[in-house]
């Protein structure tokens, strides 16, 4: 398969999973989020798919970057395979918060799910720099997010 075959299928398969997540994510006037106690730092509700769209293109850049590289690990040929896993199952939990905080309407359950989902990221962030370390870079604006949102989850947890 050609680079740019994989780069399109790379960003398309981020894309996707932030499209999957919206569709539990309802936030509009009147929903059960607009209801919530929200702390003070919480952005305006157009900054998060701004900010998410641009995450799911960094995290597509980033798997094209290990996806694409060439198999120069011939003593561990798994150390690829591992990492791809990893985002992999990551990409789940991701999607997996949005049902947990937005389906399930549990602030509680999407708070354990994106401890889960920040563990998982940081580990993928190791994989992919011992494959390519601009993979790894491309995965940090994420973390950092992830790190705010989760700030966010436990201040609903504790507000409401």
């Amino acid at each position: 398969m050609n680079n740019y075959l994989k780069f399109i299928i790379a960003i398309i398969i981020c894309l996707g999973a932030g499209f999957l997540g919206s569709l539990t994510t309802v936030t509009g006037p009147g929903s059960w989020y607009d209801l919530l106690n929200k702390p003070p730092i919480t952005p305006p509700g157009i900054v998060f798919p701004i900010a998410w769209n641009i995450l799911y293109v960094l995290m597509g850049i980033s798997l094209f970057l290990v996806w694409s590289q060439p198999q120069k690990y011939r003593k561990d040929p798994e150390k690829k395979k591992t990492a791809l896993a990893l985002f992999g199952v990551q990409l789940f939990f991701n999607i997996l918060w949005s049902y947990l905080f937005f389906g399930l309407q549990s602030p509680v359950a999407g708070l354990m799910g994106i401890f889960v989902l920040l563990g998982l990221v940081s580990i993928t962030i190791i994989k992919f720099y011992q494959l390519h370390e601009k993979a790894a870079y491309l995965l940090m604006p994420y973390l950092l997010w992830l790190c705010f949102a989760t700030i966010l989850n436990l201040w609903v947890v504790i507000l409401n």
